[in-house]
This record gives structure tokens, sequence and C-alpha cells, in this order.
């Protein structure tokens, strides 16, 4: 572990994120047609064990083919328009480069399905569902950490993306953690790229001026800092959609900055 992960991250407590938030198995794999241009090719590889497989999720662990058939649920939202992101792979974390970082994602947007209490819309136009799996197998101590988290929050802007998840389950971070992770879909020969947030972002300093980490609002993720070296995702960017019939609308940009 780098002395920028050992010492500055273990003061904020994070560094047992870097040592395991992530999620190990494939999400639903991306169809034919939403296939991309990846720069590595999609190939097998030896599974990793969980430190405690028993208390590990029944999730098949094979690394980067992680991609699975559109369903025809799929291809029904596909003409819906509706925001997604798919797909699996191994990235290339600089502060640890001799372990083993994989992500899996599969989220889609489920617009004002999560009313706020006290809110005069029925949710927010980046309500979304779905999974975020991720597995950290640190090399010099042979241990891997897992953990398998619920999206809550979902956007996208051409071929990036930024997400929430809250973890649902874990052996290295406590239930009901929120996280953001970010995507980039590689264009033109170049990789896919991915952040999280965690690790060397969303710090603050605490009471005694200490480092400490922050509370991850919806939606909020880093710049997608680590290229993914093998596997893959797929992003489908949609417009924001309208607000329902009879909503209110939401306030101006920094409209508090004008009062």
């Amino acid at each position: 572990m780098s002395v920028i992960t050992a010492r500055t991250l273990s003061a904020v407590g994070v560094t047992a994120l870097l040592a395991g938030f992530a999620v190990v198995g494939p999400p639903a794999a991306a169809s034919a047609s939403e296939t991309r241009g990846a720069a590595a090719p999609v190939r097998s590889q030896a599974a990793v064990p969980a430190t405690d497989p028993s208390t590990a999720p029944a999730i098949a662990r094979s690394e980067p083919g992680w991609a699975v058939a559109a369903t025809a649920a799929d291809t029904a939202r596909g003409k819906a328009g509706v925001a997604r992101v798919r797909g699996a792979g191994r990235i290339d974390y600089v502060y640890s480069p001799d372990d083993t970082i994989r992500f899996g994602v599969d989220a889609e947007a489920v617009p004002f399905t999560r009313p706020l209490p006290g809110a005069q819309l029925p949710g927010l136009p980046t309500d979304a569902r779905g999974t975020v799996r991720i597995s950290h197998h640190v090399q010099a101590t042979g241990r891997t950490g897992w953990s398998v988290a619920d999206v809550d929050c979902l956007v996208t802007g051409g071929g990036t993306a930024t997400l929430t998840a809250t973890v649902r389950e874990s052996n290295v971070v406590d239930t009901g953690t929120r996280f953001g992770v970010s995507v980039q879909q590689g264009r033109h020969g170049q990789p896919d790229r991915l952040g999280f947030s965690w690790g060397v972002v969303n710090v603050a300093a605490d009471t005694t001026g200490g480092p400490k980490a922050s509370p991850v609002g919806s939606c909020m993720a880093p710049a997608p800092f680590a290229p993914v070296t093998e596997g893959g995702f797929t992003v489908r960017h949609t417009e924001l959609p309208p607000l329902p019939a009879g909503s209110a609308r939401p306030a101006e940009p920094h409209a508090r900055h004008h009062r």
C-alpha cells in the first residue's frame, strides 16, 4: 500500500475501503447491439477467492467477460430511452498497482420513483435502481474485500455516467454506506475508465482540523480516473425526463446565490 494510502487515508478511515470496497461477480452482460470497442480483449481468468468464502454472497467469480444477453425487457427499455450503465471489468488503480480490483455495474434510470419527505416532486429525475459489485484482492496480504450495493441515482452525459449506491452486504464496510462511481465508455480505441468516491477524493477536515471522509450525495462521483484494463462498460445516455404533470418547477440553478 502506498504512503498516500497507508498514512493519509488511514487517518481518514477509508483504508478499509481501499482494501476491498469492491463487488465480485458479473452483472447482466451487454447484448451484441450494445457491445463497445473496448481497448483490452475480454478473457477469462482464474477466480479470486474471498477472504472467507462462506461470508461472501453467492456470485460467480469470473473476471471480465461478464456479459449477458439482453432480454426482451432490456430491449423495451432501450426503445423507451432509459439511461443505463452495464458491464464489468478490472481497473488499474495507481496507488494499488499490484492488487486486483474489479467492478460490476448494472444500473438503469427509474425517474420519479423515490419520493422525498416534504418535496413537491414524486422523487428525482435521476432516481435509479440496480446493483454495483466490487472486489479488491490485496496482493500483499492475500485478502479480498467485497461489497454489494443497491443503486439509487444515475445520470448520464454522452458516454459518461455517474451513479451512487448504498451498501447492502460487505466484509469491509458498514451496510448503509453510500458511495459514488463514475463510468466513461471508451471511444475511438481508447479504454473505458472508472472513478470511485473513496481513496483519494471526498475528504474534508473534522473539528480538530484532521482529515475525515465526507458523506456522498446522490449521483456524486469523481471523474473516471482509473483505466479499465480488462472487460468493459456500456453507457446508454438519455436526456433528463420532463417533470410529471402538475409538478412544481425546481429552483433555478444558483437561485439562492442571487437573493
